[in-house]
């Protein structure tokens, strides 16, 4: 379910939500959940404005494996892993799956069509239908049973996904995906000995899985989702995961924000003050706002301030309620109609607003009733409004005698004027809903029998939404039957109101198809019943309209718009579909069924050959060790009065990743501060976080230097503090170089004190500066006057080490780099829950016979080999490893001789002497340029087409190889960037002169460079887009400036060497014993940590991955070709197995010793 535009208003509100997710600051999970749809869509169709997109299903498959893959690596799930896709929704989503299908229909065949106007050539292969993405058709049925291959094949073949339960709830399961996954949790809490520390991570692109999360009450819960960019043009979804960036959003700060945001009522209320009540409440209200299933309350918009106005009156109303109006998913009637009543007040305030633009437009037009039908109203209202002015006149009688003649004419103009204003404003405001309700709903009369069914039936809805968050459906065949909410103050008289549900049964696949597939889309349903949806002759066609309108009722954005389509009469859909049912083939029947989920283990004991779905793609499992079982439909139904909160367990322990307010003191309070948490400063409030401390420097260095803190405060993460200063005075480790201890319990460390130079002391206030600056523009949080700044080396991971008497342990391994940290973010003395108990004791447990390990010393540097059986030399502190020696491609002569193939760059002078322009032209082509509709005098509208060759991004600093290339502050330019401006001048050549002579513009008008009358300027506009988009040089990739790259000629070079080296075969094998300090072996524990910390990377460096569940094979070697500002996260590499692969490398890729 959808609530558009709430995930960046919460996250503006609450600063601190959410956070980059970070390769070695991952929480630990016990269960990974997947909303599977978001996936399918990003891997089959991730850019629908791009007409000419094309791709295979086997290369959606494939996507979708690796996406999968990759999610199940950055989390790691300690026992379960639940993927779940879509299946048969409620009857009460359908309405907006119609919807968002048929206008997904009418934008693909919009966009093709101005394509084609366009003269663009659109490829002859069909394009991907989005809408095929539903229960029932044939490629959700080829999906799941490539889903149920990959599954086995993983279980079967990854050792991380071998101690998981694995559930895979395909389409063929009924029920949302997201919804199926809060059933499981919910029958898991149900357990009698469910943990309640149990971590839970959820990911989905949909911001009410906030909503669905907090229902949960679960202490430990995040939500994972890619990086949401707002503000700008809409760019490609990147659907390659190790290029995404991912973002926790930490549902446990959430509980404490909503704690803050209602904590001016704890005082106030005359029961118990419960933060688990208040959260359900809140969930309540943020229905208000409108959702899949509901559509908003008039004038209720997110993004006019909705939220805090609900937030606001409900912090009024509550001391007057007696209790929560939320009752674990069941809605207090009483309650809620109370709070209904107060929050009406925002209907009479909104129309106020426009009343007063009736009056003064009113007074200059000299019309009393600017509305015909007010007249009416007005009629209807006047022996009312004569009844109370004589009622007026008796009291003010009274009055006049009590007080003196001031008070008396002050009286009589109250009479005369204000009477008379609010009859005809409560006669406006009447006549203005009504209005609302004829035209909107199509009503002839607005009776009180209506108005009392429109209350009913969006009470009704507020229940059966309660009610599918907290316990599931209630009835599947329950719907909304309106486009439109009625106003707030028209929801009255429901206290007394008998809500029940009959629960029924979902429809089935081929049901839903027919009730929310476009006639666009009739090919995705089996033949038998297209003709009810394209037919004249069919009893349903009126469901099919080929064209609709929609709209927008307040919202901005067209994906908003109300889509105006008839809703399904699910009695006649299924008598139309009765006679075409018995034409169905034995596949089709397969295919519209239910079925149970499936649950997956691994079994060392079973093995058997599980064949591919599709062998041309996909190898068969020849030794597939795989088992599993099947979960009844109902088998995780909780009973709704089973339904409990489970009791949290408050104690002091921390655990690592799950960040909490707590541990620092602070104040809170809302103000609107521009907090930037995405690409622009937030317009709302903001919750701000505010503290400071106090304390000398000495009292801080004796407190934390040598010792583990924890920094960056509300997202902790673990760091060993090296040194402590106040700007004057700093204090600091003496160590060796490269030693990395902590000083626990009585150990004192080696501390040496310095006076802090002038330099420093500018460096200082330099840091304290920033980061009090980066803490308040994108936390949210003040820190006042800071004193001390705190030197810390972040952990990055842990490994394992011997000791002097031979045994094994784990030890936690420190970044190099040394960063400051304000003291008032640093967090001490927190007993943390750790979760790395090893089994690995010994020599022998870490290198048993069999197991893989890298060499760190000479002569075979970075070779991987098989540890042997060693039980004669451990005594002796060495471990014997058969290594293999692989064939190393010959790169001496091509770094001598790279120049010979590298591109050469010329500055802009030189292309333009050549081209016979200006410097300014070549630089001004190269990168945007931006032309207006008709002339600068008088522009037609905002839209302007960029005619740039756009090759070069100072913004952004990016540059496309082979093209641009940044030195410095100077552009240079290939002579490809040559050619290309040679065949644009040829082009037009008029548009390279306008420019010329105009070069102080930002903007150009087509008017203004074609002004003669025979002269379409918008035409060659159209002509000059069209053409660069056919041009290679739109596909073209681009980089960082500050990216070292070679040259696409250099790299084919490399390839041609490792080609050679296949051919020869000459790998060979050593047997030797080596000390275990010059031995790593992959281990899971050990993932993060650098094998060799003194490594330095260069271009055309051996590289070889030491990681085992990466996205290429443990052992795989590779060449860098770039590296990003020398940093190791940042190297790319062409690896070398069966095939050439180009990745951005991880933590675990290492130099080699072969250069």
């Amino acid at each position: 379910m959808g609530v558009p535009k709430f995930y960046r208003w919460v996250s503006e509100r609450y600063p601190c939500l959410s956070q980059v997710l970070k390769e070695h600051q991952i929480p630990e999970f016990d269960n990974l959940y997947l909303d599977m749809n978001g996936i399918i869509h990003q891997c089959s169709h991730p850019n629908d404005d791009d007409v000419h997109f094309r791709i295979s299903e086997d290369k959606i498959f494939a996507d979708i494996f690796h996406y999968l893959e990759v999610l199940f690596r950055i989390i790691k799930p300690r026992k379960v892993f639940f993927m779940a896709v879509d299946g048969v929704a409620p009857r009460a989503k359908m309405n907006q799956q119609r919807g968002r299908r048929f206008r997904s229909a009418k934008e693909a065949e919009d966009k093709i069509k101005k394509a084609l106007e366009k003269g663009e050539t659109l490829p002859t292969e069909a394009r991907f239908d989005s809408n095929c993405i539903t229960p029932g058709t044939e490629f959700m049925a080829r999906l799941h049973e490539h889903l149920k291959y990959f599954v086995n094949m993983k279980i079967s073949t990854d050792k991380s996904w071998q101690g998981v339960t694995v559930y895979l709830s395909g389409h063929e399961t009924p029920g949302e995906g997201e919804h199926k996954i809060m059933e499981f949790i919910r029958s898991e809490k149900a357990k009698p000995h469910h943990d309640p520390n149990t971590r839970h991570c959820l990911y989905g692109l949909d911001a009410d899985l906030i909503m669905l999360g907090l229902t949960s009450h679960e202490a430990h819960f995040a939500l994972l989702r890619e990086e949401v960019r707002f503000g700008g043009k809409k760019s490609q979804r990147a659907c390659a995961p190790e290029e995404t960036t991912f973002h926790l959003l930490h549902l446990s700060l959430m509980r404490e924000y909503i704690d803050y945001e209602f904590s001016p009522v704890k005082d106030k209320i005359p029961f118990e003050y419960d933060i688990e009540r208040i959260i359900d409440d809140w969930i309540l209200m943020g229905f208000l706002v409108g959702n899949d299933f509901i559509p908003h309350l008039p004038h209720l918009h997110i993004n006019h301030d909705a939220l805090p106005l609900l937030y606001r009156t409900y912090m009024a109303i509550l001391p007057e309620l007696g209790g929560y109006i939320n009752e674990n998913g069941h809605l207090n009637l009483k309650r809620f109609e109370k709070y209904l009543t107060r929050l009406s007040d925002f209907d009479r305030e909104h129309f106020s607003e426009v009343f007063v633009d009736l009056k003064w437009f009113e007074s200059k037009v000299g019309n009393k009733y600017l509305n015909e039908a007010a007249g009416i109203a007005a009629e209807e209202a006047r022996n009312n409004k004569q009844k109370k002015q004589k009622a007026q006149e008796n009291s003010l009688c009274l009055a006049a005698l009590e007080k003196n003649e001031v008070v008396t004419a002050r009286s009589k103009s109250v009479l005369e004027d204000e009477p008379e204003d609010d009859d005809l404003f409560e006669t406006e405001f009447r006549q203005y809903k009504r209005t609302y309700y004829m035209t909107k709903m199509g009503v002839e009369v607005v009776s009180d029998d209506f108005l009392a069914d429109q209350a009913e039936c969006y009470v009704q809805a507020i229940q059966w939404i309660l009610h599918y968050y907290y316990h599931g459906v209630q009835s599947w065949s329950w719907y909304y039957p309106y486009h439109y909410a009625p106003y707030l103050s028209d929801i009255r008289n429901i206290s007394e109101l008998k809500i029940k549900f009959e629960l029924g049964k979902p429809f089935m696949p081929f049901e839903q198809l027919l009730a929310v597939l476009p006639a666009a889309s009739k090919d995705l349903l089996p033949k038998c019943y297209q003709h009810l949806m394209i037919s004249q002759d069919s009893p349903i066609i009126e469901y099919y309209p080929p064209d609709f309108k929609t709209d927008l009722n307040g919202k901005q954005q067209e994906w908003e718009a109300v889509v105006l389509i008839p809703f399904i009469d699910e009695k006649r859909l299924l008598q139309a579909m009765e006679s075409c049912n018995k034409c169905l083939k034995e596949e089709e029947k397969r295919r519209n069924t239910h079925s149970a989920c499936l649950m997956y283990w691994y079994d060392k004991d079973a093995e058997f050959r599980y064949m591919s779905p599709w062998p041309e793609r996909f190898p068969a499992i020849e030794r597939c060790h795989t088992r599993y079982k099947t979960i009844p439909l109902d088998a995780w139904h909780v009973e709704i009065t089973h339904n409990q909160i489970t009791k949290i367990n408050k104690s002091a322990l921390y655990f690592c990743g799950f960040p909490t307010l707590k541990h620092i003191k602070h104040k809170f309070y809302l103000r609107k501060s521009g907090v930037q948490v995405f690409q622009q400063s937030s317009h709302g409030e903001n919750m701000i976080l505010s503290h400071d401390e106090l304390i000398t420097v000495e009292n801080v260095a004796s407190l934390i230097l040598g010792k583990p803190v924890f920094v960056n405060w509300p997202h902790l993460e673990e760091a060993r503090v090296v040194a402590v200063s106040d700007g004057e005075t700093k204090f600091y480790l003496e160590e060796p170089h490269g030693t990395q201890k902590l000083y626990m319990g009585n150990a004192v460390p080696p501390t040496k004190v310095a006076y802090v130079g002038d330099n420093e002391q500018s460096m200082w206030l330099k840091e304290v500066q920033g980061l009090s600056e980066h803490y308040q523009r994108r936390k949210g949080i003040i820190i006042h006057e800071t004193s001390i700044v705190v030197y810390a080396q972040l952990l990055t991971g842990n490994r394992y080490q011997l000791n002097q008497n031979g045994e094994v342990y784990l030890e936690k391994q420190w970044s190099k780099q040394v960063l400051p940290f304000v003291y008032q973010t640093v967090v001490k003395d927190i007993k943390a829950f750790d979760s790395r108990f090893s089994n690995i004791k010994t020599l022998d447990d870490l290198f048993p016979p069999g197991s893989t390990a890298f060499m760190l010393g000479s002569p075979y540097y970075g070779c991987m080999g098989e540890v042997q059986d060693s039980r004669d030399v451990i005594p002796e502190g060495r471990i014997r490893v058969v290594f293999n020696i692989p064939c190393e491609p010959q790169l001496d002569p091509l770094i001598q001789n790279q120049h010979k193939y590298s591109v050469k760059y010329n500055p802009a002078y030189i292309l333009a002497s050549r081209l016979g322009v200006s410097g300014y032209l070549v630089s001004r082509f190269t990168g945007s340029i931006f032309i207006g509709r008709g002339s600068k005098k008088n522009p037609h509208g905002d839209h302007k087409a960029n005619v740039g060759l756009n090759l070069k991004f100072n913004k952004k600093n990016e540059e496309v190889p082979g093209y641009t290339k940044k030195v410095g502050s100077e552009w240079m330019y290939s002579s490809a960037v040559e050619q290309l401006l040679a065949e644009y001048l040829e082009r037009v050549p008029e548009l390279f002169n306008y420019i010329a002579k105009n070069s102080q513009e930002d903007i150009f008008y087509e008017d203004d460079i074609w002004p003669g009358e025979d002269e379409n300027g918008a035409e060659k506009v159209q002509e000059i887009v069209a053409w660069l988009k056919a041009h290679p040089v739109s596909a073209l990739s681009r980089s960082s400036c500050d990216l070292q790259i070679l040259d696409a000629a250099i790299v084919e070079k490399i390839e041609e060497e490792i080609e050679k080296c296949k051919q020869r075969k000459s790998n060979k094998k050593v047997r030797v014993t080596v000390k275990p300090h010059l031995l790593y072996r992959p281990l899971e524990q050990q993932n993060g940590v650098v094998p060799d910390r003194d490594a330095e990377y260069k271009l055309f460096d051996r590289v070889v991955n030491v990681r085992e569940n990466f996205s290429v094979p443990v052992g795989l070697r590779g060449t860098i070709i770039g590296i990003k500002g020398g940093n190791i996260f940042f190297i790319i590499v062409t690896l070398q197995l069966y095939y050439s692969y180009a990745s951005d490398v991880k933590p675990g890729f290492r130099k080699s010793s072969f250069v």
